[in-house]
């Protein structure tokens, strides 16, 4: 943090409780976001978020606070909490404060920047629409990315978020020239060991920073891991005018440290039990991902919904700041649907005519149309079986049977455990499949030739090696679970 000690002003421990310390300045009141420091080498960090009185300041430890007592002296570092950024923190690892976490020497070539940043100002936005291709189907064809926006993976837990955000960074550091921010919030330490041995095996780690505030850490270090993340992405968008892809998981542990944070400092629960300032905090760090002439800050957050509930007020929050939302559903991923995005509930704002264009446009709107006359259908199929529909209906649910299968894709991340070796593909090949789907060119053709494939030639060659046997009828009867509406 580099602050003289000697220079600093002093105080005096008042009170700890838990993580909430209260400290006595006489000369000089620190201000609010300062970093206070105490213990034999100042290892114990505290950041003021309340002014008590004319002396006496509140604040949340960041670091564990056990050996801090009552009459102990703090110092005050004068200024609030600091992200290292510059060209020497590229390929490495680091936590809350700055400090590296991969056992290897601190980097020399860095400064230090708060991580308390206003966002870019309206004047100094960009406004064009770009699209963001991340190689996988599903979301190309029906969810787009926006170049400068944020999309939020939505899903319950183990439904696949950190399996699917590590495929978009393996995906995207092989065309995207720019720099790859990793950001853990509150997840569990075995994650981050493996990306950093999976990225480092895959040989994209020189292009990339991560940040981690483990989930046993206190609440007041994992509710400002974002923003240290965020400021090292920021200087490489504004100082060295790259493009830079922000992965952060998981945006609601940034909530819920937020809520304990809030509970220790006193405030009233809002709704069930979240703090009453979580939509503006959730703003301070999302308005700060944008857009600017110079570069663009592309975030991509994974969204843990507490019991599948997509009305709990984290959620619906998070929602509102986002331009694609791809829901991952829990019954695609037992029915072996990977990646288990559900294409009915998922969204982009710029899947439209004049961004993605017409044909993609209308090629994404009658996919949706057949996937969603397929499930009104479900009920149906499972009372009366599918001898009861008429031949135009059975033509729908081969279809959108076929196109549920296409848009599986097998992922480089996943090669170890599957034993099928992953798949890039592009956004034409995506779109020149599911026409052809559509079109009925493949209705003779086994559904299990086209599951789990790259581009549609791939389902000729795997139709080949398919038994007649392995062809599923289009839909059993209700009895089959994994097919129940």
């Amino acid at each position: 943090m580099g602050s003289n000690a000697d220079m600093a002003n002093r105080g005096v421990v008042v009170s700890v409780r838990g993580s909430v310390v209260d400290v006595r300045f006489e000369r000089q009141l620190p201000g609010i976001y300062h970093v206070l420091r105490a213990g034999v080498q100042g290892q114990i960090v505290i950041e003021v978020l309340a002014q008590q009185d004319a002396h006496v300041v509140r604040g949340i430890a960041l670091t564990p606070t056990e050996g801090l007592a009552r009459g102990m002296a703090v110092v005050d570092t004068l200024g609030p909490l600091q992200a290292p950024v510059g060209k020497g923190i590229l390929s490495r690892m680091f936590d809350v404060f700055g400090n590296t976490i991969d056992r290897e020497a601190a980097p020399t070539d860095i400064q230090w920047r708060s991580v308390h940043r206003a966002p870019p100002p309206l004047a100094g936005r960009s406004t064009k629409f770009e699209i963001f291709q991340t190689g996988i189907k599903v979301i190309d064809v029906l969810v787009p990315l926006e170049r400068g926006g944020k999309a939020g993976l939505f899903g319950g837990a183990g439904v696949g978020k950190t399996v699917l955000l590590t495929e978009m960074i393996h995906n995207m550091i092989g065309h995207h020239e720019g720099v790859s921010v990793f950001c853990g919030i509150g997840e569990r330490c075995r994650e981050g060991e493996e990306l950093y041995r999976d990225m480092k095996s895959a040989g994209v780690l020189p292009n990339m920073v991560m940040v981690f505030g483990q989930m046993n850490e206190p609440p007041g270090s994992r509710f400002r891991v974002g923003h240290a993340a965020l400021t090292i992405a920021e200087y490489f968008r504004d100082d060295e005018h790259r493009d830079v892809l922000l992965l952060i998981d998981n945006i609601f542990r940034f909530i819920q440290a937020g809520m304990e944070v809030s509970g220790l400092m006193g405030q009233m629960p809002s709704r069930l039990g979240y703090q009453p300032t979580m939509g503006t905090e959730l703003s301070r760090l999302e308005e700060r991902i944008a857009n600017t002439e110079t570069g663009a800050i592309t975030s991509i957050q994974a969204v843990y919904v507490p019991a599948d509930d997509f009305t709990d007020p984290a959620a619906v929050h998070t929602f509102s700041h986002l331009s694609a939302s791809i829901v991952l559903s829990r019954e695609r991923a037992s029915e072996g649907l990977y990646p288990a995005i559900d294409p009915l509930q998922s969204s982009s704002k710029i899947a439209s005519a004049g961004v993605v264009g017409q044909r993609h446009y209308q090629l994404a709107q009658e996919i949706r149309r057949t996937l969603a006359q397929y499930a009104e259908l479900k009920d149906i199929i499972a009372m009366l079986g599918l001898e009861q529909l008429s031949p135009e209906d059975r033509n729908v649910v081969g279809r959108a049977r076929r196109l549920e299968r296409f848009l599986t894709q097998p992922f480089f991340t996943t090669e170890q455990f599957t034993g099928m070796p992953g798949r890039l593909v592009s956004l034409e090949d995506a779109l020149d499949g599911c026409e052809r789907i559509l079109r009925d060119e493949f209705q003779d053709y086994p559904e299990s030739a086209l599951y789990m494939i790259g581009a549609i030639d791939e389902a000729k060659t795997k139709a080949g090696t398919v038994s007649p046997a392995a062809n599923p009828t289009p839909l059993v009867s209700g009895s089959a679970s994994n097919h129940a509406p």
